[in-house]
């Protein structure tokens, strides 16, 4: 896995029982994967050339595993599980760094998206080797 996010839990960003909410959980994950497709295929957040792709999130899966307190500080790291003809499906960890915990985990599903016609395509093979070169070995 690789570090896709650092973050701290602030105490804005708490629910009423004092722990971090869901919908921060799943903003700093979202932060994350910028940076995972930044890390996979040099994207910045601009579209293509052509103004014509991008990734669209279609499915997200999150086990909370640790509660996080105000002050905590976070890691998210990142793996490609698989590269399908459309999508690709990450895995995501945030690490408590003071306990060592893991807080929560993701499962995300991407498809690469037209633009224009708004719907999924077909991952090209330039796109597709690039992926496939940072799948986790256990996963092939």
């Amino acid at each position: 896995m690789i570090t896709v996010n650092k973050s701290v839990a602030h105490p804005w960003q708490c629910d009423i029982l004092g722990h971090m909410t869901t919908r921060f959980y799943m903003a700093m994950f979202d932060d994350a994967s910028y940076h995972f497709l930044h890390h996979v295929f040099g994207w910045n957040g601009a579209r293509d050339a052509k103004g014509e792709l991008g990734w669209v999130d279609v499915s997200h899966s999150i086990n909370y595993e640790a509660e996080v307190d105000a002050g905590d500080l976070l890691e998210v790291r990142a793996e490609l599980v698989k590269v399908g003809g459309k999508s690709m499906t990450v895995s995501y960890e945030m690490i408590n760094l003071g306990s060592g915990d893991i807080a929560a985990t993701l499962e995300s599903v991407v498809v690469l998206f037209d633009l224009e016609k708004r719907c999924a395509v077909t991952i090209p093979d330039g796109l597709r080797g690039v992926a496939n070169k940072h799948v986790k070995a256990d996963f092939v």
